[in-house]
């Protein structure tokens, strides 16, 4: 029935509510940042959290939840497991959005409640993985061990201690491994590129990224050590892949430009920290955002546009409106890094701070008006 399309393919009401929250609680924080909205938590913690685990969190598990399965030659996850998940993550975001200005007691239910969601998500995907007969499930694993990074990170969030470790641990252990994971493996595929894959590369990846999150801990912007290891080693290895870029086919080329993003993130990460560790010069958290901001927003708007259209029965072409939408993409992210540049230099940084805001915001309403029909109602647009 027309009425149940939504709840019909798991990535569709994820998708919906990752993309809603990520307007709804920007706008929050914006407005909380300049003082306008008084919350009772820190406009800090309300950003990371709300971002990590009610935006970024739903929007990996409306892919994974569709593709994981085929990655490991499984039956679908049944509709009656996601959408639970789906409510609870649902009825989590809302009371944490309403607990944020009336309690502590409420936001940390709201929390709880989400918390519940996402461990149980994962124990879904767990079982997938053991079930499975696959010789191969290498890329899996690493995507299990991101999201158990991402329990653990979790739960410091909860307590609200040790929060910095929690957002350290939540950005480059558990989004960016899970994120990345996939993408080493999807990209290519779609390209229609063999490339014999490294088996130790992802286990390097992973060290380099924990010894990045203890240098951290150590002392603040230590962990340009670690950044530049990283940027030389995914370098090495896209240009190994020879990727088809530039590639006439945007559908690809965004998921290709968010790759590239990866070793740029990290050689800029090395760049803004070194100058911090010796003349203690604040770049607004610029490596935290370019890479979640260049990797991740970009791979899960190429992703997101995809797997929208390819579920849908809508033909696999990015008209001139979604090219648009990609260009903006880069938009977003050269703003945000404009941003950082001016706070590091001291100069007031908070006009273009609301642009960053602005285009986040708009970039999502664009995307939400072109593609909520397919996802809600199984519009076709070609």
């Amino acid at each position: 029935m027309k009425q149940h399309y939504f709840f019909s393919q798991p990535h569709q009401p994820f998708f919906v509510l990752g993309f809603i929250n990520s307007i709804i609680f920007m706008l929050v924080f914006m407005l909380s940042y300049k003082g306008v909205l008084s919350l009772e938590i820190s406009s800090v913690m309300f950003h990371s959290y709300s971002l990590i685990y009610l935006f970024f969190t739903p929007a990996l598990f409306a892919f994974l939840f569709t593709t994981f399965p085929r990655f490991l030659s499984q039956q679908p996850i049944e509709k009656d497991v996601y959408l639970k998940i789906f409510g609870l993550f649902l009825t989590g975001s809302l009371i944490f959005l309403l607990g944020s200005f009336i309690s502590t007691f409420v936001y940390k239910l709201g929390m709880i409640i989400s918390f519940v969601a996402f461990v149980l998500s994962v124990k879904v995907l767990y079982g997938i993985h053991k079930s499975s007969d696959m010789p191969n499930k290498h890329d899996t694993y690493w995507i299990l061990v991101g999201f158990i990074f991402g329990i653990g990170a979790y739960s410091l969030f909860i307590i609200e201690q040790f929060v910095h470790v929690g957002v350290e641990v939540a950005i480059y252990a558990y989004l960016f491994i899970v994120g990345f994971s996939v993408a080493q493996r999807m990209i290519p595929f779609f390209s229609h590129c063999i490339v014999n894959k490294n088996k130790t590369f992802m286990r390097n990846i992973v060290l380099l990224i924990s010894l990045h999150i203890v240098l951290e801990i150590i002392t603040n912007n230590l962990s340009f050590i670690a950044d530049i290891i990283l940027a030389i080693i995914i370098a090495k290895e896209l240009i190994r892949w020879k990727l088809p870029f530039p590639n006439p086919n945007p559908m690809l080329s965004i998921l290709h430009i968010a790759l590239f993003w990866v070793p740029v993130s990290f050689f800029i990460s090395f760049i803004s920290k070194i100058i911090s560790f010796f003349n203690d010069n604040y770049f607004l958290a610029l490596d935290i955002h370019i890479l979640m901001l260049g990797f991740l927003f970009t791979v899960l708007i190429g992703f997101g546009t995809r797997v929208t259209l390819g579920h849908s029965g809508n033909q696999m072409y990015a008209d001139k409106f979604t090219k648009y939408l990609f260009v903006f993409t880069q938009v977003v992210i050269l703003i945000r890094i404009v941003t950082s540049i001016v706070a590091a230099l001291g100069w007031n940084y908070m006009v273009l701070f609301d642009i960053s805001v602005t285009v986040w915001i708009a970039m999502f309403m664009l995307w939400a008006i072109r593609f909520f029909k397919v996802l809600i109602f199984g519009a076709r647009l070609y």
